[in-house]
């Protein structure tokens, strides 16, 4: 028995000394994030980014971070740092890799925020932008299913806001939800989010 517990541990010791480093600081960072400590989080995925001059995923979670944590925000000088941080970052991780559909989809959601907040004064100038913003998603990575599910839920947005029909969109969440199922990508740490959601809202559309 002394000797199975022995080679548990070597076991699990050498796991931990197969992380890299930036493997290390990810997972704390997601863990962090998933402790609620979103402010620390966004700090740990932004030291790394650092140490990782040429890999735009640490830039993306810092945007992420800050652009989820918004939304619900009332304090605008709050608002105004996540998004701005948001921003910064998003617009270095373009750098280090234009034409990311991934990357649109949150530049999308930065400016969805901006309108959730305020939409009299942001729906107008922000609206159609992001619309494009979409359009570009689209065409770069039709078969991303963020990028579809992100663009079918902000025009079921736009749709209920101006008093149409949402269920045409419908179909384009399903297909997101399957889309889900087969779309693969083995950059370490690559996003994988929004089933959940998307599966909520199609669930929406059936009721």
């Amino acid at each position: 028995m002394k000797q199975v517990t022995t080679l548990l541990i070597l076991f699990i010791t050498l796991t931990g000394f197969s992380q890299t480093a930036y493997e290390k600081g990810m997972n704390k960072a997601f863990a962090t994030w998933g402790e609620g400590n979103s402010v620390e989080a966004s700090n740990l995925f932004e030291r790394i980014s650092k140490a990782e001059k040429d890999n735009w995923i640490p830039l993306y979670y810092v945007a992420q971070v800050n652009i989820l944590h918004s939304f619900g925000e009332k304090d605008k000088t709050q608002l105004q740092l996540k998004l701005d941080k948001a921003k910064e970052a998003l617009e270095k991780a373009k750098e280090l890799s234009p034409d990311n559909a991934e990357l649109l989809v949150l530049e999308a959601l930065h400016n969805t925020a901006w309108i959730a907040f305020d939409g009299a004064t942001y729906g107008m100038t922000l609206g159609g932008p992001t619309t494009e913003i979409y359009n570009k998603a689209v065409a770069l990575a039709p078969d991303n299913p963020r990028v579809v599910y992100c663009f079918a839920e902000w025009n079921m947005g736009m749709a209920s806001y101006f008093g149409k029909d949402t269920t045409p969109y419908c179909n384009d969440m399903k297909k997101a939800i399957e889309l889900f199922s087969t779309f693969k990508n083995e950059t370490l740490f690559y996003p994988s989010w929004g089933l959940d959601r998307a599966e909520q809202l199609y669930k929406n559309c059936n009721q």
